[in-house]
């Protein structure tokens, strides 16, 4: 199966604050992840609103794939670093101000979902599966 990935890189949000937009989104099909993020209400979704974007666009133009058989395999965030300003406070003194980055990383993959894989097993098994004769009872 191809796989294809983005990444943004030194985006200017918590590594926390983001994750919570991509666990929403992972194993979803890829357009209906789009369609989730788009109404989002976090600042993080933006970001991983067009990190995903970009994904799909890799896999249309560099990989050929369909986008309607994308699936959101991984969506990543990790901790960037960190810069470091200071508020200054009473008395001369100043208080660490950490303005926190992150890297966030998605991976498609071309495949069925979740959902479509457990009605194609389950229809295997009742396939298999020989009926049961019931028995009937002698007057």
């Amino acid at each position: 199966m191809a796989q294809v990935k983005a990444v943004t890189k030194f985006a200017r949000i918590s590594a926390f604050k983001a994750r919570e937009v991509t666990r929403a989104i992972q194993g979803l099909p890829a357009a209906d992840a789009l369609e989730r993020l788009e109404f989002y209400p976090k600042k993080a979704a933006r970001i991983v609103y067009k990190t995903l974007h970009s994904a799909i666009a890799n896999a249309e133009n560099n990989n050929n794939l369909d986008r309607a058989g994308l699936i959101v395999k991984e969506a990543i965030v990790g901790e960037g670093p960190t810069f470091k300003r200071f508020q200054p406070k009473a008395r001369g003194s100043a208080g660490p101000i950490r303005k926190r980055t992150s890297h966030v990383r998605i991976v498609l993959e071309e495949g069925e979902t979740k959902a479509a894989k457990a009605k194609a097993e389950k229809a295997a098994k009742a396939a298999a599966k020989p009926k049961k004769e019931k028995a009937k009872k002698a007057e």
